[in-house]
């Protein structure tokens, strides 16, 4: 069974794009450009809620429902959310394309209603030593987000 999904990233800033996700397997695969970013790595994100009634701040905190600490996708000890960074070129644009093993459209773990969001700065994988390095990557503000949605089929 094939699923795909999609997010339209929107926020207060200038910052936009849309990222399509899909279930090859085990795996999904993220990709999309968004645009209107300050060149330079931002943090990228699924966090719990689908919920984006007060902007951004009303998704929540990271998808973590094995309640972990923040790391970086390759990491054993991560949040389900935790995506790493995208990087956005002079032209304020990233490139993405993520595969991911825990992220999935199916299932008790879907993040399928969930939102996606992408942040004002490097997420530090949790390896920072700030005091939110291990919550938050310490990626800072919610530059866009969107809710995660089923797409329809083409």
């Amino acid at each position: 069974m094939s699923v795909e999904a999609v997010c339209v990233l929107k926020g207060e800033s200038a910052v936009n794009g849309t990222v399509h996700i899909k279930q090859e397997g085990n795996t999904v695969h993220l990709t999309g450009e968004p645009k209107g970013l300050a060149p330079g790595q931002h943090g990228f994100h699924v966090h719990q809620f689908g919920d984006n009634t007060n902007g951004c701040t009303s998704a929540g905190p990271h998808f973590n429902p094995l309640g972990k600490t923040h790391g970086a996708p390759e990491d054993t000890e991560r949040h389900y959310g935790d995506l790493g960074n995208v990087v956005a070129g002079e032209d304020g644009v990233a490139k993405v394309d993520i595969k991911d093993h825990l992220v999935t459209l199916t299932g008790t773990e879907s993040v399928i209603g969930r939102t996606l969001v992408i942040h004002a700065d490097v997420d530090d994988l949790g390896k920072g030593g700030h005091e939110l390095s291990k919550t938050t990557g310490n990626a800072g503000g919610r530059l866009a987000c969107g809710v995660i949605g089923i797409c329809a089929k083409k």
